[in-house]
């Protein structure tokens, strides 16, 4: 083999290393900023006065609202793994523990379908499952890129409509799911703790304050970016 191939196999090789350090992996908690408006995907213990009745999920322009922080779960995928463009996950709501979900109700201002927080303990259905779209060329979920999250269920994308609630919610913004893919269901992880195998090194970037907030076990790894 000449120097040129490897020298290229290596840098291959280098570059696949550098991507899957800066993916999102399984387990990690972070906010998610809609690449539009620069709300928050937000969640509270609000029930929707209409449609299903359940806990409403809105866009929230405070950053630094701990109800907009999130868990990403994947299905058969280890705490720390990468995941990969077009993986099915669950996201958990971190202050309620109740999973982002949609289906067949109509949502309360632009009438698209409804998207709420749902479940108990742990246990909830089919409608919590998402698609990872990524809007770039890689293979894994990277938190520099923007991504869609497609529901599964009803092929429709989360999204941001810009309509905003009154009273008892003022200034936050409706989420539903729409059917086209758009630039108001691009979304961004933001601050968060990203979790890593403990075979690799950890990142520079942690900010100690985080301790209060999250924790996590003597065998992992993470970087902390609140």
């Amino acid at each position: 083999m000449n120097i040129i191939v490897q020298c290229s196999l290596l840098i291959v090789l280098f570059d696949s290393v550098l991507t899957q350090q800066d993916a999102v992996t399984c387990s990690s908690t972070f906010k998610l900023v809609n690449q539009q408006s620069g709300d928050r995907l937000h969640s509270h213990e609000v029930k929707y006065g209409s449609g299903s009745g359940q806990q409403s999920v809105t866009g929230s322009p405070n950053a630094d609202d701990v109800n907009s922080y999130w868990q990403v779960q994947g299905e058969n995928c280890e705490r720390g793994v990468p995941i990969k463009c077009d993986s099915i996950v669950r996201l958990i709501h971190i202050a309620t523990r109740r999973y982002l979900h949609s289906h067949d109700f109509t949502s309360p201002l632009s009438h698209n379908q409804e998207v709420s927080a749902f479940g108990e303990n742990g246990v909830s259905d089919e409608g919590d499952r998402w698609k990872v779209v990524c809007t770039s060329r890689n293979d894994y979920w990277l938190r520099k890129d923007g991504i869609r999250l497609q529901h599964v269920t009803t092929g429709k994308y989360l999204h941001l409509t810009g309509d905003t609630y009154g009273r008892p919610i003022q200034g936050q913004k409706e989420i539903s799911c729409y059917s086209y893919a758009n630039s108001q269901n691009v979304w961004k992880v933001d601050a968060g703790v990203y979790i890593r195998t403990s075979s690799e090194s950890v990142s520079p970037t942690r900010d100690d304050q985080s301790n209060s907030h999250f924790q996590s076990t003597s065998a992992d790894h993470f970087d902390d970016e609140l």
